[in-house]
């Protein structure tokens, strides 16, 4: 019997150790998020200041107990150019993009820099049960990016393609063994696909021959996650003033996406913000299913953040 028990609880151990590499049930999220409604009541559960300066945070997943956050830190700002065509672009500015590590507490494991030269704006990111895909960018849009694979245990990067645009937020489709990306602003999506190696297959392929328009113009994303289904989860916001001079008002909101075809399937607005007025969906968002409905993590503060979570019932 000692024996036995012995046994029964080195596995139980095993278990629990190999836990956090396990992603949640994200088919179910799927499930949930159509049931959301503007009237949908989300209740606070929670408030966690976090303990190191976090810069500009864009991404984060959640592994068991641990957070993964990205962030912008700008050393050199960018300025507008303007364009003869009306729009505009940005000078490269200088700085570093970080990928943080932290516990529930708000305590910084450990972080590593990822990026290059003017490349050092990581965006929204996905976890697909064994790797963190970043993409990180110019902080300009028409630019360029980098996307890298990282293991979440030893937060070893691999490098595994580049691209010629901003790459705002990246999903890892593990149904069709492919990636997806918005750019600046979500305007326009991209599908890659991966090879037997891992690798990106037409990387190569000029960006207007890839990309497809997003035909909603609701929000603009800055955090997106792969459900399963070939269904992408993303959050963001839209900023809008009722005059030129008027203060600006910021809506968040969440997009299920369908990727066969690159349009919404349900899109609804999170009525939350910030005891200063800033959306809860406005950069990092992380979202996962509870007893009753969902529960979302959301860092919308940049440099002092705040970890705020919620509860919302869908049942």
């Amino acid at each position: 019997m000692q024996i036995l028990m012995r046994c029964v609880m080195a596995f139980t151990v095993a278990a629990e150790a190999l836990s956090p590499r396990q992603p949640a049930p994200r088919s179910t999220i799927a499930e949930r998020v159509p049931k959301l409604t503007r009237g949908s009541t989300w209740t606070p559960v929670s408030s966690v200041r976090i303990n190191f300066r976090t810069y500009h945070p864009q991404g984060m997943v959640k592994i068991g107990g641990t957070l993964f956050v990205s962030s912008v830190e700008v050393t050199v700002p960018t300025r507008a150019l303007p364009q003869p065509a009306g729009g505009y672009d940005r000078d490269t500015g200088e700085g570093v993009g970080h990928l943080f590590k932290l516990d529930m507490k708000g305590n910084r494991i450990a972080e590593i820099r990822l990026g290059e030269g003017a490349a050092y704006h990581p965006g929204g990111i996905d976890y697909d049960g064994t790797h963190i895909w970043v993409p990180v960018a110019e902080y300009r849009p028409n630019s360029r990016s980098i996307v890298y694979r990282v293991d979440p245990e030893t937060l070893k990067a691999t490098e595994i393609f580049r691209f010629a645009d901003h790459i705002g937020a990246i999903v890892h489709n593990t149904d069709d063994h492919t990636l997806h990306g918005v750019s600046w602003g979500s305007r326009r999506f991209y599908r890659w696909t991966l090879g037997d190696d891992g690798r990106v297959t037409n990387a190569d392929t000029p960006p207007e021959k890839l990309r497809t328009l997003n035909t909603s113009h609701y929000l603009d994303y800055q955090d997106c996650k792969y459900l399963g289904g070939r269904r992408m989860l993303c959050t963001g916001v839209t900023e809008m003033r009722q005059a030129g001079d008027a203060p600006l008002f910021r809506l968040g909101g969440i997009d299920l996406i369908d990727l066969d075809v690159g349009r919404p399937l349900h899109q609804v607005p999170v009525l939350l913000w910030t005891a200063g007025g800033l959306d809860m969906t406005h950069n990092p968002v992380w979202i996962e299913a509870s007893e009753k409905g969902l529960r979302g993590y959301f860092m919308p503060e940049d440099d002092q953040s705040t970890l705020y979570t919620f509860d919302v019932e869908t049942k």
